[in-house]
């Protein structure tokens, strides 16, 4: 496959359930759809999740928010995404996420090359 293309807000997405552990507030429901993944564990796609709050240890990702408003709390700082924004996650990065307004983004997702 050389060239994918979708509109996100059509793609069908499978739900994915957090762990009740990561729940802090609220009823966060995330849903995905993987467009094109490699051996070598690269991925891109589509996720999607509703209000709530949440806790979650990254991977090397780079998304770009479509729709919707969250903040991001990671030791040392956060930061509030909202459409338009790209925002750079490394693996590791112990996070709490607050998903104010349905979010929506494209994500591309790095192998693991930590070994």
């Amino acid at each position: 496959m050389s060239v994918v293309s979708a509109a996100a807000r059509g793609v069908e997405l499978v739900p994915d359930l957090l762990d009740p552990e990561q729940v802090l507030e609220g009823d966060p429901r995330p849903a995905a759809a993987v467009l094109a993944s490699s051996a070598e564990g690269a991925e891109s796609g589509v996720w999607s999740c509703t209000p709530g709050r949440f806790r979650d240890v990254e991977v090397d990702e780079t998304f770009v928010v479509l729709e919707g408003r969250a903040t991001i709390e990671y030791e040392g700082g956060r930061v509030d995404v909202g459409p338009g924004d790209v925002c750079v996650l490394a693996a590791g990065t112990r996070t709490v996420w607050t998903v104010h307004q349905a979010l929506l983004k494209g994500y591309a997702i790095a192998p693991d090359t930590r070994g």
